[in-house]
Order: C-alpha cells, then structure tokens, then sequence
C-alpha cells in the first residue's frame, strides 16, 4: 500500500503523522505540549468519571474528618507550586465536603510593617493546629524559599538563613505530635501560559491574576533553581515533599487526595445510626400576615 506525503501507518494500522514521525513534542488532551517529567498519562479524563472518583474520596475524608475529632489529631498540609500550578482548585476539591471548623485553609496576605519585624515563621505559628484540627496552607513559610527569594523580596541571606533553618522548625512541629504533609504541584510551561492568558480572559478568574504573578511568569528558571534548593534543604524524612503533576487538574487532584489519604492511618469510626425526631404540635401557631419581603425569583 502506498502511502502519502502526510501520512504514514505503524504496525498496527494506526495513521501517524509527518509531525510524529519526526519525533516532535506531541501534544496532550488539553492542547499543550508534553515536556520531561509531564505525566504519561494519556487523553482527557471525563468529568463523569472525575466526579465518581472524587464523590468516592469524598466519604473517605468525611471518615477520616470524624477520625481526626474523634482521637484528636493534629494535621497540617502545605500546598507550594508555581502560578497557575492549580493549587487552589486542589483545595477546594479537598474541602468541599468537610466542615470548615474541622479543615481550615490558612492563606495569608502580604506581611504588614509588624511582622516583617518578628521571626519570620511567627505569622504562621499561631494557625498550626490544635487537637482535632487540619490545617491546610494555600501557599506558607516556603514563600521565603521562591517568591520573596525570586522577586527580590529578601536577602539572599535571609534566603539561606531560611533553608538552614527549617528542618530544625518543622522537625519541632512534627515532634509536638503534628503530621506534616507537604505537596508541591508541578506545572508545564506550557500549560501555566494557556491558564494565566485564560483567566485574562475570564471574568470570573481575572482577580487571581496578581500584578507579582505577572512579574514572576518570566522568571521560570529562577523558580526552577530556588524550587530545586528548597528541595534539597527541606525534603527530610521527618516531613518529605510530594510531587503531584498538574498538567491535567482533574488527575492532579484525585492522586493527590487519594496520596493524602494513603499517609494518614485513620480508621472509621463507628457512627450511630442517624433518625430524624418527631416534630412538635404546632399547639395554636398560625403563619403571621407580615409583608415579607421575598427575593424576586428570576430563575
């Protein structure tokens, strides 16, 4: 069989292009271009199929929510990555249908003129948690170790006093009965380019385009080197980072939570069976003839 110009067949019939043959970069579901370390991972996962696999983990956080109350454990997730890395999609996915008192996100603004005066982990200890609490940092003390160090925010002083130093502060925590978890979401360049042009785009994600992610977006390889010494000072077997690639969120997010539960030794804890009780008798109540005030009902 003759074949064309354009096209050419493998051993199995399946037509491949000159642009495959050539051995290009190909491209993913999401239209970006795959580069080493992407996930191999191929096609688009359905958002049927994201959304069993999420309501699944859902139950299975619910039962570790009631775990932690129950025995008072104390938890702490860290969430690091680039702009645009889905960090906070991460969160929400996680969060959604836990309680808020029991899964606290913890996501400060810029230090005010008083504590850039302190230590400069004070800020955040006052939010590690107490007994029966997880705290989940949306971005945290790491802050030192890329952006103040990358967009010239701190000394390169203070940067390696950072690095020297937190082993030793995180080793205390996890000694005072905290399990540190701590997952750095890895975006293709790529890929961070179509999210933070889409959300100029988009009314309704604009506000997560800061002018500091702007600033950063050129400075790729110089996260990529404040990023590789931060791993090699702070990776420790007491509190090690996670990976999770995040090229494709819905995935990113399922192993991730899915991981999270895996380093957790919660159990289930039995649950009485839940009734309803009988409602009182409205003993003489009628319904009042006030004027409320309803909201229109456009939909």
């Amino acid at each position: 069989m003759k074949r064309s110009k354009k096209e050419q067949q493998d051993k199995n019939g399946k037509r491949r292009t000159r642009r495959d043959v050539a051995g290009k970069p190909a491209r993913g579901a999401d239209g970006a271009r795959r580069v080493d370390g992407d996930s191999p991972a191929a096609g688009k996962l359905a958002r049927k199929d994201y959304e069993k696999e999420l309501a699944k983990l859902h139950g299975k956080l619910v039962k570790l929510q009631r775990w932690v109350q129950a025995n008072g454990a104390k938890i702490v997730i860290v969430f690091e990555g680039r702009d645009g890395a889905g960090k906070g999609g991460a969160i929400k996915a996680l969060t959604e249908r836990v309680s808020p008192r029991v899964f606290r996100v913890i996501a400060l603004p810029a230090p005010t003129r008083r504590e850039r005066s302190q230590m400069y982990v004070q800020r955040y200890v006052p939010h590690l948690p107490a007994a029966g609490e997880i705290v989940i940092f949306d971005r945290s003390w790491y802050n030192r170790a890329g952006v103040e160090r990358v967009m010239g925010l701190c000394t390169e002083e203070e940067a390696r006093e950072f690095l020297k130093a937190v082993p030793l502060v995180e080793q205390a925590v996890v000694d005072s009965g905290v399990l540190l978890l701590k997952y750095w979401l890895e975006v293709s360049p790529d890929e961070q380019t179509r999210r933070l042009k889409q959300r100029m785009h988009d009314d309704r994600k604009i506000w997560k385009l800061s002018d500091m992610d702007l600033k950063s977006y050129s400075h790729w390889f110089d996260y990529s080197r404040a990023r590789d010494e931060m791993f090699a000072a702070s990776d420790t077997g007491f509190a090690p980072w996670f990976v999770v690639r995040s090229d494709d969120k819905k995935r990113a997010r399922l192993n991730l939570i899915g991981h999270l539960l895996d380093r957790i030794p919660y159990e289930e804890v039995p649950r009485k069976p839940v009734k309803l009780p009988k409602r009182q008798k409205p003993h003489g109540y009628r319904d009042p003839k006030y004027p409320f005030k309803y909201v229109e009902e456009r939909f």
